[in-house]
């Protein structure tokens, strides 16, 4: 399997940053979180379902939401926008399925999603 996200969020509807794993620590993970939230509550307004993709420079930004979080990852341009949704369907998956139970009485400590990373580095890259 070829490693194709090169940034990674998941983050609230409401902004909070669970988890990031970021290859260039330029932007505060919070501040991309909050920024992520807005345009994607703001995208809600005028359209439905929200902002799905944009791209910058040379990296192109797929989001999905799914149970009231977002699942955000960057990858080349040139990498197909599916192939990135799909990574991302899998990694929602298997963070609902390591983390629902503690979602249930979630108090936001994010520092019980600090090893999601262990769990998704295949799909990661170096």
């Amino acid at each position: 399997m070829s490693r194709i996200l090169i940034d990674f969020w998941v983050l609230t509807d409401n902004g909070i940053v669970l988890y990031s794993k970021v290859s260039d620590q330029k932007v505060n993970p919070q501040l991309f979180g909050a920024l992520m939230s807005a345009l994607n509550k703001f995208a809600e307004k005028l359209t439905d379902g929200g902002i799905s993709n944009f791209e910058m420079s040379d990296l192109r930004f797929v989001i999905i939401k799914r149970r009231r979080f977002l699942f955000i990852g960057s990858s080349s341009y040139k990498t197909k926008e599916k192939k990135v949704i799909d990574d991302l369907m899998l990694i929602s998956d298997k963070f609902f399925q390591l983390y629902t139970e503690a979602l249930t009485n979630w108090d936001n400590n994010v520092e019980i999603f600090s090893d999601f990373g262990d769990f998704i580095k295949q799909y990661l890259e170096k």
